[in-house]
């Protein structure tokens, strides 16, 4: 076994809230974001955790702060601040993304 993430804290160093207390609800999700494409400004309620399975990306956090991942990289996803992905590549950055949520928490909301 490999670990790639682990924290307590999302890439920006700020602390991951407390799970929630209500039944749990675990989604694995596959995003892909086109060449030259980007996601739109959104925020997540939940915490989640990304692998970049190919291409490149660069996480933008409305503070300005940037982190760039490429393929084989893994991130602690931002909680409750918005950010965006863009892909300035030539090929589809694909992300495999689990979200730990509880049923009917919205795993991201755009801005």
């Amino acid at each position: 076994m490999e670990i790639i993430a682990k924290g307590e804290a999302s890439w920006d160093g700020a602390a991951l809230p407390a799970y929630p207390t209500t039944t749990p609800e675990i989604t694995v999700a596959r995003i892909t974001i086109p060449p030259r494409g980007a996601l739109p400004v959104h925020k997540h309620p939940i915490i989640n955790a990304a692998y970049l399975v190919s291409g490149a990306v660069t996480i933008v956090a409305e503070s300005g702060r940037e982190r760039r991942l490429r393929a084989g990289d893994a991130i602690i996803e931002l909680v409750d601040a918005w950010h965006t992905g863009r892909n300035d590549g030539d090929e589809p950055a694909v992300f495999v993304v689990v979200y730990a949520g509880s049923p009917g928490i919205p795993l991201s909301v755009k801005k």
